[in-house]
């Protein structure tokens, strides 16, 4: 009991209120898109990730990314009017895969990327500023934990 009471309480001295909080450390897949690739950009998209705090801790380069990969990772849109726009476009040329990796990662990559949409993209997400429009948006990322664990393994088994 006593030594429960003091760690309580050096917990308390010590540690600053943000390192009291509990952290959610999470992993979520972000793909580099082609397009972004050709624009030269992607150094300048792993920067950004890591300016927020968050790690790369996996990276594979899919060149190109082959069909059976692009239909397990996007077969949720089978059916919808863009999926085989999609598909064209994810298995044409080169893709870079990385594991993003750090406290609220899924939240935070999506935050960066920006909406799907380029045009509707807030000013200086990555999307806004290397996306074109339709697939070509620069950029994937995982959009929820369940989702994150599903496609980092089609990636990276």
């Amino acid at each position: 009991m006593y030594f429960t009471k003091y760690l309580l309480f050096l917990q308390k001295i010590v540690l600053s209120p943000t390192e009291r909080k509990c952290t959610m450390i999470q992993k979520t897949l972000s793909l580099i898109k082609w397009d972004a690739i050709e624009k030269d950009v992607e150094l300048e998209i792993i920067m950004r990730y890591q300016e927020v705090g968050l790690k790369i801790v996996g990276f594979k380069v899919l060149c190109p990314m082959s069909r059976e990969i692009a239909a397990e990772l996007y077969k949720e849109h089978e059916g919808k009017y863009f999926h085989e726009r999609l598909m064209g476009f994810m298995t044409q040329k080169i893709t870079i895969a990385l594991i993003v990796e750090g406290e609220n990662a899924i939240a935070l990559v999506r935050e960066a990327n920006g909406a799907t949409d380029p045009t509707k993209a807030a000013v200086g997400t990555i999307r806004q500023m290397y996306g074109t429009g339709g697939p070509a948006n620069a950029v994937h990322a995982s959009d929820s934990e369940k989702s994150s664990a599903r496609e980092i393994p089609i990636i990276f088994s």
